[in-house]
């Protein structure tokens, strides 16, 4: 009988990576949310995921912000970056619309930033 194989990783945010799995999964389904975890996919299309899943706005932010930390994240960002937040249109708005890192070099937008759950 042949041992079956078990991985162990270790999460610094395990609840976040889990809410940002079942997004995914909800989303994209199965075998397309983990190519995403595994080969990558661009912060945008982690944020449009988690604004389409059964989340609130809030619980979507915070599971991106909290689960960051998880990943390899490409250009590498070196020690000093920044999340920054883009809010909504209206006057006042804490409706957070997309993200942005901040680094000495310059702003990257969510679309320029890959992200990949780290193994």
């Amino acid at each position: 009988m042949e041992a079956e194989a078990r991985f162990s990783v270790s999460l610094k945010n395990p609840e976040a990576v889990a809410a940002i799995v079942s997004a995914l999964r909800h989303v994209h389904g199965d075998d397309i949310a983990r190519l995403m975890l595994v080969e990558g996919m661009s912060l945008a299309n982690l944020l449009e995921a988690m604004f389409s899943a059964p989340l609130t706005h809030r619980e979507a932010v915070r599971a991106i912000t909290d689960g960051l930390d998880d990943f390899v994240i490409t250009p590498d960002l070196g020690l000093m970056w920044h999340l920054k937040y883009v809010y909504g249109d209206e006057p006042g708005s804490l409706h957070v619309m997309d993200m942005e890192i901040a680094t000495p070099d310059g702003t990257l937008a969510s679309r320029d930033v890959w992200l990949r759950l780290a193994s």
